[in-house]
């Protein structure tokens, strides 16, 4: 019994081994070719340690303004899209956690109903663009201003909490909004922490809506401007995406500078979130 536990552990341990090189190793490719001269990057004569270091591929970058503009977007919509996240979750999953609101089963009915069926990309469309909000940051958004299943995971939370604590607010005076904001929100740290960091990832990383909605490039995210980077450097002709400087100096040393940037912000945030993170990611989905 023994022999086969080992056995496990050591076949086990080696699996794990294989992964994490397969994700570690790609990322260092990048990190070494966005510190390589752009000779040395087009060459590949090196793995994942750089013959000649520079840092003329992150001075370059620094310095274009249209690479400038997506980070500005992506941290003004990945802001404004985690805070209104956060506002309709919370305040939606606790409304909906409380057994004495009217109507509370029909609109649950109604959220859950879209966890199954979505209109799809044309009605979508169709009404962003009679809202007026082509070209607009809301219209990236808004419409993921709420997702049923982060609700029913938060109002699941919300109703683990013990309702004596409820009561007890209630008989000193208590409102809903001093409840929620005086002792629910500070008991649920751990799950706000959580899905905060979900948001961020989700509006950093948008890529399809801004692609949609978005004609004015100038107002383009990180993602889609790395993706035209990528397919410019592949296919070496030019984008409106693209400035001219940006499109004529574009080599792999300024592609992968380019996107460990723009890894960088979640990569910071992460530290700061991950304590409550694993705990967080718990909670919710079940219930004592």
């Amino acid at each position: 019994m023994k022999a086969r536990m080992t056995w496990f552990d050591t076949i086990l341990a080696l699996i794990i081994s294989i992964i994490c090189l397969s994700v570690i190793l790609p990322f260092l490719y990048i990190i070494a070719v966005s510190f390589s001269p752009p000779t040395d990057s087009m060459a590949g004569n090196f793995f994942i340690w750089p013959k000649n270091w520079t840092l003329a591929a992150y001075e370059y970058l620094m310095q274009t303004k249209t690479f400038l503009s997506s980070i500005k977007n992506s941290v003004y919509i990945t802001a404004l899209g985690t805070c209104v996240n956060l506002i309709v979750s919370l305040t939606l999953a606790y409304s909906l956690s409380k057994k004495h609101i009217p109507g509370r089963r029909a609109l649950l009915l109604f959220i859950f109903f879209t966890m199954l069926f979505h209109g799809g990309m044309i009605p979508s469309y169709l009404v962003v663009k009679n809202l007026g909000l082509i070209d607009s940051m809301w219209a990236i958004v808004l419409p993921a201003a709420s997702s049923a299943f982060n609700i029913m995971v938060i109002r699941s939370f919300f109703q683990s909490l013990p309702e004596s604590l409820d009561e007890a607010a209630r008989i000193d005076g208590a409102g809903e909004f001093r409840i929620l904001f005086s002792i629910v929100l500070p008991l649920s740290k751990p799950i706000i922490a959580t899905f905060t960091l979900f948001f961020m990832v989700q509006y950093w990383n948008e890529f399809f809506s801004a692609v949609i909605y978005l004609n004015d490039t100038t107002k383009w995210p990180i993602q889609p401007l790395l993706r035209q980077m990528v397919a410019i450097g592949a296919s070496i002709s030019a984008d409106a995406a693209l400035d001219a400087q940006l499109s004529v100096n574009l080599g792999p040393n300024v592609q992968n500078a380019a996107i460990l940037l723009a890894m960088l912000p979640i990569v910071i945030v992460y530290p700061f979130l991950q304590k409550y993170f694993a705990k967080g990611a718990m909670l919710g989905s079940i219930k004592e």
